[in-house]
């Protein structure tokens, strides 16, 4: 379970600390479990959301640190679910880049280290720690990138092709 959980976090304090509230809610909930067969499956899901919390925390905080002081009116109940929505897809899509770019990506960006820091507690030289953080980013980009179209869109450009191929039947 914990090496589990360093693989998804980004430095071994958060990995021991998302093993840890795994472990308090397995205690807390173990009563609620039907299956006995399950309990490995369900704790591997309880460190993976531990360790998605800890991202989420972390981007949250970055986002209030940055936050201007006139921006302290309270969102809309829509423009929080979008915040949050967000926030989720974008964790979803750093927790599914590979381990070293993962904890390379976290490291320099979300927690601000820098860089001669990231390179010296991974054991990377500079140079291969810029490389794998300008893999991620470009890994995260795409990923986000591919996500990006939002539903709407979709429906439109479907309805803008089923229009477009119904005018070319008409025509011929």
């Amino acid at each position: 379970m914990r090496k589990f959980a360093i693989s998804l976090c980004a430095s071994p304090q958060d990995a021991e600390d998302a093993a840890q509230e795994a472990l308090i809610i397995l205690y807390r909930k173990i009563g609620t479990l039907r299956a006995t067969g399950a309990l490995a499956s369900w704790m591997f899901r309880i460190v993976r959301n531990e360790c998605l919390r800890q991202v989420r925390l972390l981007v949250s905080r970055s986002d209030g640190a940055s936050a201007e002081p006139e921006a302290s009116a309270e969102p809309s109940a829509e423009d929080a679910v979008l915040h949050r929505l967000e926030v989720e897809r974008v964790a979803a899509a750093v927790s599914a880049l590979p381990r070293d770019q993962r904890q390379v990506l976290i490291m320099r960006d979300v927690q601000g280290l820098p860089g001669r820091t990231v390179a010296h507690a991974l054991g990377l030289s500079s140079a291969a720690m810029k490389s794998r953080l300008h893999r991620a980013r470009a890994a995260l980009r795409h990923s986000l990138a591919a996500t990006d179209q939002a539903p709407d869109e979709r429906l439109i450009k479907s309805s803008t092709n089923q229009s477009e191929e119904t005018h070319d039947r008409e025509y011929r």
